[in-house]
């Protein structure tokens, strides 16, 4: 079921084109050849399979810092919390403080360890190790599929975000946009992606920050922001908990339970701890320390993302009376694009343009340079092609990355049938990454977890998520008053099937041998795990604890102003 709230992916206004000049598309022009010149100068490093999928485990932490953050800052996130803030005000905040923050700190703290210590190439050869070769191809397989369809909600979005602003029919910026990743990607592998998500992030925030700022301006400052949205949207809309208790009714439709078990935990540990297309960027870290750092170094920029995202979107609906109901003539996925066709003169405006681009290409891009790396080593050199030469794996990967972009292209107007851009995202989360988080967590610290008992998690987890969001929801056997809401419950459901069904298993099965477990179950250590810290990298500032609980911290701090 939908709600009137609920808005079509990407309908963007009409009126919302640009007024974009040669200034600005110059600034756009030595984008692209920025990116393409980045491509080109990676691909003198690839000289191995490792090179090419996970840069010769060569980058320093703050590269794979800023690159981890950039790979998730896709434009599906800045335009869907946008629209997200300006459709449920400050409820934003908890996808950043509780439904990312913890989650990063425990990747980096916790499982880093495991993932870099083992020396995995990627997320499901974890479960070949820790369980058997089905949990294996069952990941690969499923992670394989997810990542061509986030990475077609990215394509699908920017086509439709430039027809609307610029004017460009969609297949010529399908084809664009499609052609510069595929082409710096192939040219350099994981460390082309990486450099240009680096640049990437930078030319975002360069986007952002002017909206902010004019946009503050123009609405009277955060306190002019916060009296005219509590006029016209009540007093919950602008702080973080309220209206959040069980039985309360609120826009998000889901209660402080729902958030913090949902989106908090499940959710967020899903994806955060799981998703090949971050933690491919710690794996390509130089050292453990490094790698650890990655996501930790993240976390800090992630806390106050937050404000670049959401004050927009608040505006937006301070600004328009109505905004998001058909008779404002504006959608809430409006927001960011309204906010730069009033606010910013060309030159800027061009900026603002190439950053929205910047971002489409980036969450792109990981998911693409994921797709390469699990399909080439987990799926085709291990179950089709086995043996060949190491060149060989490189040059299926650089052809694997043309099917992907391609497929990409096929499953983009699959997102068309959903509500806004963050709710289709969610739902994939839920369908995907939270039962692979329930595999990995309870393989992790359980080491009675049999073989077996992976596979058999990993699907009844799947499908119980998949059943609860098609048949419970959509068939509106259990009232759910939003698809968000939804998608916390379907992330519960898939979680607590995937975790039952894998004790029962592993009541029946056989555990494997305790010596098979060495640095894959929490208490025990492998060789990779134990190496001592590299020179500077011991320093008290570096300490990963140090880092991780002063982002809790802080993230938690962050709440106080929202809480009243």
């Amino acid at each position: 079921m939908q709600t009137p709230t609920d808005t079509p992916v990407l309908d963007l206004a009409a009126e919302l084109r640009l007024p974009t000049n040669a200034l600005d598309y110059t600034i756009l022009a030595i984008y692209f050849v920025v990116v393409l010149g980045i491509g080109f100068a990676a691909r003198r490093s690839v000289k191995t399979s490792l090179d090419f999928f996970l840069s010769g485990r060569s980058l320093p932490a703050w590269i794979t810092g800023l690159a981890f953050i950039s790979a998730n800052l896709a434009a599906t996130e800045i335009l869907g919390m946008a629209a997200n803030s300006a459709q449920y005000g400050a409820y934003t905040v908890h996808w950043y403080w509780i439904g990312a923050i913890p989650a990063m700190v425990f990747l980096g703290l916790v499982m880093m360890p495991f993932y870099y210590g083992s020396k995995v190439r990627s997320v499901p050869e974890m479960l070949l190790l820790r369980f058997d070769k089905w949990a294996h191809l069952l990941s690969s397989a499923l992670f394989a599929f997810a990542a061509i369809l986030i990475a077609g909600v990215n394509l699908y979005a920017l086509a439709i975000v430039v027809e609307a602003l610029l004017g460009w029919p969609q297949w010529v910026a399908i084809v664009v946009a499609g052609a510069f990743v595929l082409g710096y990607i192939t040219l350099g592998g994981l460390s082309s992606a990486i450099y240009n998500e680096v640049l990437q992030f930078f030319v975002i925030l360069a986007a952002l920050i002017p909206l902010v700022v004019l946009g503050l301006k123009k609405v009277g400052g955060w306190g002019g922001l916060t009296d005219k949205l509590t006029a016209t949207h009540g007093e919950n809309f602008t702080t973080a908990w309220g209206g959040t208790g069980i039985g309360s009714d609120n826009p998000l439709g889901a209660n402080w339970l729902t958030i913090v078990l949902g989106l908090g935990f499940v959710l967020s540990f899903g994806y955060w701890t799981t998703n090949f297309a971050e933690v491919q960027r710690a794996l390509s870290a130089k050292n453990l320390s490094a790698a650890q750092r990655t996501p930790l170094i993240a976390a800090y920029p992630k806390i106050f993302i937050v404000f670049l995202v959401m004050i927009p979107g608040l505006t937006a609906a301070a600004l328009i009376p109505g905004f998001g109901t058909p008779d404002s003539g504006y959608q809430y996925n409006d927001a960011i694009p309204y906010l730069m066709e009033q606010l910013l003169p060309n030159g800027v405006l061009g900026i603002a343009v190439t950053g929205l681009l910047a971002a489409f290409m980036a969450g792109m891009a990981a998911n693409v340079s994921s797709f390469n790396t699990v399909f080439t080593n987990d799926i085709w050199a291990r179950y089709v092609v086995r043996g060949r030469d190491d060149a060989y794996y490189v040059r299926f990967g650089r052809l694997i990355t043309v099917i992907g972009v391609a497929a990409s292209v096929g499953t983009a107007f699959l997102a068309s049938s959903f509500s806004n851009i963050m709710s289709y995202l969610q739902t994939l989360f839920s369908f995907f990454n939270v039962p692979m988080f329930v595999v990995f967590i309870v393989g992790m610290f359980w080491k009675r977890a049999s073989a077996k008992s992976g596979f058999w998690g990993l699907l009844a987890g799947t499908v119980a998520a998949m059943v609860n969001y098609f048949w419970i929801y959509k068939q509106g056997i259990v009232d759910i008053p939003s698809d968000q809401g939804a998608n916390f419950v379907s992330a519960i459901v898939g979680f607590v099937a995937g975790a039952v069904v894998m004790v029962a298993v592993s009541l029946f099965t056989a555990p494997k041998p305790a010596a098979e477990l060495q640095g894959l179950v929490y208490g025990t250590r492998s060789p990779g795990m134990q190496e001592p810290p590299a020179a500077g990298d011991d320093a008290w500032y570096r300490r990963p604890a140090l880092l991780g609980w002063g982002a809790i911290v802080l993230a938690a701090a962050c709440y106080i102003p929202f809480s009243f």
